[in-house]
């Protein structure tokens, strides 16, 4: 079976869309394939760089196989006329091009029809991908996108090139303008100007000779170049930084790495500020010794062989300096006015043209935080409210600050540094003084799901009501993040509360949070826009979204543990985690596999009953209950449902779970011995109630229904 290759070649593509835009090709020609039924025989393996997307399917069928089909046509009735032919089956026999006298006649449910056997040849493997595969390609999601044609034809850059191809024959298809052929285009620099392709399987190779890796080669290739740089200074390492490699990996196509210095006379300034400068605004790797302190080099990633003589270093050097020397100067300028000074020129710093200025959030972020630090004190947690208080007011100032307008990836940071220098507040102490600066210094974190959550209670508290207030004010606006459009960040806010709120095992509801968020809003454009019921609803379930995303990947639990879980309560983060471990760990044996069965038989019986309107008692009547099985669970139920209840206020679910899975031999013996679904009204009913009951008192802690089992369900 052949091979297929495809690349686009393109104008240098930004690093931060390359992985997801691959990673989207390679899923798109995978499902084609499937739809198709040309499924490869081996893998679909990528290589991209800046100038080009290239997907490999290995061992595609040539054409489609045949499938042979029974179709059937109109009624007989319709079809035969005094025994002869109507136009009916004249038309349906040429459809399916057979003679009409060959038509068979079947009986269906609906009476006899006219039936043909019909083998539809399959379609060329070249001609399905030439017709199909550049749809998929125009539909492919990038953040931004270019005009350089027609209008109406966008992608990410302009397509310079095309090869796609099935062994060596070449697919007859085009992209926005450009033919498909044999020829790639090595290195811009040192590759020359075109590769032949002979075949799919030669492509890897035939690119690096002409000096283009793949990326996971060129990582690879970076590492150790950098390992390589390093070693040049005694007890040196270069600073690991995961998303900096990979930028790096997509900025280039054949790199290296050159050693460059600055004065050490910049080292006065925050490592924070030097290590922006290198990382964010030249991508410039620190070197720090074996303390972890920083040293006056950096590491300079190259697209290009080497730097004989020197030049690129130099050049490399001079623009860091320059860099320095701007980071310092406004640091030195912004010492000239306090931070204390700069809240009310926050009042010229828009947060949103209808949600108002800084200053406004500032106040609503100020209020909602010492709302919140007093339910976290109240819980008996360790807080300073008077800490959360000032650093509220202080946090957004460094937004009107040089250093932030010139290098924005610093805004927090700053302000962290500037009061932890300033004088804040006439007669504070130092560690209430740190104890603010470090608030600031952490209220926009975490910034990912791998990020680090606040390192203190009052930072903690501070990031949640910052975030709140931005996701509530957008949700109260009608800006709701649909599909990939995320305008404003909020789900990666979201996840940000919901990771704060768990690893602090703070006291706090997700509803209560936003209620309250939103309220900070009243008599603004936000409170007028969005009824708040659509409100509750929406923050409702977005933040149910987050809270599952935040369990299944970030904590490693099993999407049927989660569902679980969160079926029952999705608003207390820190109870729902627990919840959901306790599920993990007690799944597996057998009596909770038994007991999440028959919840899923319980539920089924239930519905259905409801589905029929079959009527289920208020309560449980003993007098009414005949069978010694059905006696002997009923009285199992109070003593069991105590028992759990005071382990579940103990917060103590595994031992609640295993009080559960007691219930084991009562539940199995009364499907055994009881059918519920007897004709008998008052009997049907009353075991019904007690389904019911053992149901509702028993999944307080996780709907055992959703657990995944490998048995099946009876609706007896």
């Amino acid at each position: 079976m052949p091979d297929f290759l495809l690349e686009i070649g393109c104008e240098e593509i930004p690093a931060r869309m390359i992985d997801a835009a691959s990673r989207e090709l390679r899923e798109r020609l995978s499902a084609l394939l499937q739809r198709e039924r040309l499924e490869p025989s081996g893998a679909i393996s990528q290589l991209d760089t800046p100038r080009r997307l290239a997907v490999l399917a290995a061992g595609i069928p040539a054409s489609q196989p045949d499938i042979t089909e029974q179709v059937n046509g109109p009624s007989a009735q319709v079809a035969y006329k005094d025994g002869q032919p109507t136009p009916a089956a004249h038309a349906f026999a040429k459809k399916v091009g057979v003679d009409v006298g060959k038509l068979e006649r079947v009986s269906t449910p609906k009476g006899e029809y006219l039936s043909a056997t019909v083998t539809r040849k399959g379609r060329n493997a070249s001609d399905i991908l030439a017709e199909t595969l550049p749809k998929e390609i125009y539909t492919l999601y990038w953040p931004k996108n270019m005009y350089w044609r027609k209008r109406g034809e966008v992608f990410v850059r302009p397509v310079r090139w095309l090869v796609a191809m099935l062994d060596e024959q070449v697919v007859p298809m085009e992209l926005f303008g450009s033919p498909a052929g044999k020829t790639s285009r090595g290195h811009r620099i040192i590759g020359g100007d075109t590769v032949a392709v002979s075949r799919p399987s030669a492509y890897v190779e035939a690119l690096r000779g002409a000096k283009v890796l793949g990326s996971t080669e060129r990582e690879h290739v970076i590492r150790k170049a950098l390992d390589a740089a390093t070693r040049t200074i005694p007890g040196a390492r270069w600073r690991e930084d995961k998303p900096l490699v990979a930028t790096v990996v997509n900025l280039t196509e054949f790199p290296s790495a050159i050693l460059g210095s600055f004065d050490p006379e910049f080292l006065d300034l925050p490592e924070e500020v030097l290590v922006t400068v290198m990382r964010d605004h030249q991508k410039y790797f620190a070197i720090e010794d074996a303390n972890g302190k920083l040293l006056p080099h950096f590491l300079a990633v190259l697209n290009t062989a080497a730097d004989s003589d020197g030049l690129i270093r130099h050049g490399n050097e001079r623009v860091l300096r320059a860099r320095f020397n701007d980071a310092r100067f406004f640091w030195q300028t912004d010492q000239k006015q306090t931070l204390r000074q700069r809240v009310d020129l926050l009042r010229n710093v828009t947060f949103q043209k209808d949600l108002g200025s800084y200053y406004d959030k500032t106040m609503r972020v100020q209020r909602m935080a010492s709302w919140l630090a007093e339910i976290v004190k109240q819980s008996g947690m360790a807080i300073r409210p008077g800490v959360i208080h000032k650093a509220a007011v202080l946090a957004k100032t460094d937004l009107t600050t040089e250093l932030v307008k010139e290098f924005t990836e610093l805004q927090g940071i700053v302000g962290g540094l500037y009061a932890r220098v300033q004088d804040l507040d006439e007669g504070l102490k130092p560690d209430v003084q740190t104890e603010i600066s470090r608030a600031i210094y952490d209220h926009y974190k975490p910034e990912s799901m791998e990020d680090d959550a606040p390192a203190t209670v009052e930072g903690a508290v501070l990031s949640i009501a910052d975030k709140a207030d931005s996701i509530a004010g957008m949700f109260a606006l009608g800006l709701i993040p649909s599909g990939s459009k995320d305008p404003f960040a909020l789900r990666r806010q979201a996840n940000g509360i919901v990771k704060t709120i768990a690893e602090h095992k703070l006291p706090l509801r997700l509803s209560e949070i936003m209620a309250d968020a939103r309220g900070r809003y009243k008599g603004s454009e936000a409170e007028k826009k969005f009824s708040n019921a659509v409100y509750i609803e929406s923050v409702r379930s977005f933040f149910r979204e987050r809270l599952e995303f935040y369990l299944k990947d970030a904590r490693g639990y099993a999407y049927d543990v989660v569902s679980a879980v969160l079926a029952v309560d999705s608003d207390d983060v820190v109870d729902a985690a627990a919840r959901a471990e306790a599920v993990s760990k007690v799944r597996g044996s057998a009596d909770f596999e038994s007991i999440s069965s028959a919840f899923k038989r319980m539920k089924n019986i239930l519905r259905q009953a409801a589905e029929k309107t079959k009527v289920i008692a208020m309560r449980v009547d003993p007098a009414g209950l005949h069978e010694e099985s059905e006696k002997e669970l009923a009285a199992m139920i109070p003593q069991t449902v105590a028992t759990v209840e005071q382990r579940r206020a103990a917060r103590d679910y595994e031992g609640a779970l295993l009080e559960v899975a007691k219930l084991r031999p009562a539940i199995d013996k009364f499907f055994d011995k009881v059918m519920v679904m007897v004709d008998d009204d008052n009997l049907r009913a009353n075991r019904l109630a007690l389904l019911q009951t053992v149901v509702k008192e028993f999944s307080t802690i996780a709907d055992f229904s959703e657990i995944v089992t490998e048995g099946k369900e009876s609706t007896k």
